[in-house]
């Protein structure tokens, strides 16, 4: 806690050893002492604290230069994409390097490239941040069943996306071609196929029955998703529910899934594996909420594609389920399929009027707050940090 009425800063005396306030960024930043120590990634370390406390050191600061402190650490910093995966660099490199292994031909191909376009990196970095926090629970190094399972995650995934473009008809995936522009539809097909092969095989392997059940009912949650959106395109008496749990299905299962898989290969108790899953479950629906959002509050540039693409093709997401409860000519509009020139354009800016963004915003960080209540399980540490950094990544994309 910051207070610029004291001159005076208590903190431990392990900090000051360690070189914590080397990371302040107020101008009394490194006047500690005159150890050398190196910057940490951390937020500004100053703080008051009652001079009672045991192993605490007193340091006299200048009243300026905490008042200074103070302005400074008022500025929150945005988190980047970059930031997240460089806790778990090495890991990911090792994932990347794995799976360049697994190829459906003898020699490189540019299907392999292209597929990897494919890729979501935050699956991964996930999965490896929650692998590396559980390890702190047990004194557990990393182990060849948490490498195979996030090569596992990361063909599923890939798998999904391959067979999600084709049904969805999807000309662009993140500003890149989908794989069945470049290649045509029954290559794009197969590859799916033969990466959802490859990972049962690879599960089958790990041996642990309890992981495979997890991981197999992914699958069988992927295509209950697909159909489950198939048979309510243009449904405008579409609920809340039946929206997360289609999003539960596409989405959110995998992390799900993975995130308790990590747990049970750490060796952790039964209570911390399920709040792992549901650290994944809330995680994975936050996510799926804020793409929804986006998909009316971005350009097509930003997202890769045609901005309310999703609503074109009838797929009814957040925002307009919650609309719809207070514009009735956006029903006309939907149920008619946008049958008028000019209707879709309408159709977005109703759902701008009405008030639903604001609510799948509300939505989204509702998840995210229950995301960030499971971690607790977890003690503190660099990985944890970052776990629940990346819940502020992902609701700052809608700030």
């Amino acid at each position: 806690m910051l207070s610029v009425s004291c001159p005076r800063v208590y903190m431990s005396r392990k900090a000051l050893d360690f070189g914590q306030l080397a990371s302040c960024r107020c101008s009394w930043a490194g006047r500690a002492g005159t150890r050398a120590a190196p910057r940490r990634r951390m937020p500004c370390v100053c703080f008051v604290a009652s001079p009672s406390q045991p192993g605490l050191a007193a340091i006299d600061v200048p009243a300026e230069a905490i008042a200074s402190a103070a302005t400074t650490t008022m500025i929150p910093e945005r988190i980047s994409v970059s930031s997240l995966l460089e806790v778990v660099s090495d890991d990911l490199l090792k994932l990347n390097n794995n799976l360049k292994s697994v190829s459906l031909f003898r020699r490189p191909h540019p299907l392999f490239g292209s597929l990897r376009i494919a890729l979501k990196e935050m699956h991964s970095c996930v999965l490896q941040l929650c692998t590396q926090s559980l390890s702190f629970l047990q004194f557990r190094e990393l182990t060849t069943e948490h490498q195979r399972l996030a090569e596992i995650i990361e063909m599923i995934h890939t798998a999904s996306l391959l067979h999600d473009d084709v049904i969805d008809d999807s000309g662009m995936r993140r500003g890149k071609e989908t794989i069945h522009q470049l290649y045509g539809t029954r290559v794009a097909v197969l590859a799916g196929d033969f990466m959802f092969a490859q990972s049962s095989w690879f599960l089958a392997n790990l041996e642990n029955i309890e992981v495979i059940k997890l991981i197999s009912q992914v699958i069988k949650d992927f295509a209950s998703g697909e159909i489950k959106q198939a048979s309510t395109l243009f449904d405008c008496d579409v609920t809340l529910d039946d929206y997360l749990l289609k999003s539960y299905y596409k989405t959110a299962s995998l992390l799900a899934a993975s995130t308790r898989s990590a747990a049970i290969f750490s060796g952790v108790s039964t209570t911390i594996c399920e709040q792992m899953y549901e650290y994944g479950r809330n995680l994975g629906l936050s996510f799926q909420v804020v793409d929804d959002i986006l998909d009316f509050t971005q350009s097509a540039e930003q997202l890769g594609k045609p901005a309310g693409s999703d609503l074109a093709k009838g797929n009814l997401t957040a925002p307009v389920i919650f609309a719809l409860q207070d514009e009735p000519k956006l029903r006309e509009i939907i149920d008619s399929e946008f049958s008028e020139s000019d209707s879709l354009a309408t159709a977005i800016e109703l759902v701008h009027r009405s008030g639903g963004i604001r609510r799948a915003q509300e939505l989204a960080k509702e998840k995210g707050d229950l995301a960030l209540q499971n971690l607790q399980c977890l003690p503190k540490s660099q990985f944890r940090s970052t776990l629940e950094n990346v819940l502020k990544y992902n609701l700052q994309r809608i700030d």
